[in-house]
């Protein structure tokens, strides 16, 4: 009898260990984020280029100065995030490879930016 709830407990305890050691691994490549900063004000992003390093986890700070919301686009990211006036957002990018990354504001496409990955 003991042997068999050993049996059936251990496929349990293995799942278990197998969910802390992912659940480790997703706080560990949080921490290495690159955290950047932006903020949009008059309709223009400031910086209008931002940069961060390959091959991490990005998180972007965005803070909307204006009155009115946006929404913080971008095709090459897959990412759309509207941000009410005068209030902040975070976006959570995968890690990227080297490249530009074009984004905009699709309430105002004028309102223009690129995130250069090195």
């Amino acid at each position: 009898m003991r042997n068999m709830i050993m049996t059936a407990t251990r496929p349990k305890m293995l799942a278990l260990i197998l969910a802390l050691f992912c659940l480790s691994g997703a706080a560990a490549q949080a921490q290495d984020a690159a955290i950047l900063q932006l903020s949009i004000q008059k309709h223009r992003f400031e910086p209008s280029e931002i940069r961060a390093p390959a091959n991490r986890p990005i998180t972007l700070k965005i803070k909307n100065l204006d009155p009115t919301p946006i929404e913080f686009e971008s095709v090459a990211l897959r990412v759309e995030k509207v941000i009410k006036g005068n209030t902040e957002a975070v976006v959570n990018l995968r890690p990227l490879k080297p490249g530009r990354y074009n984004f905009f504001d699709e309430f105002n496409p004028q309102a223009k930016g690129v995130l250069v990955v090195e």
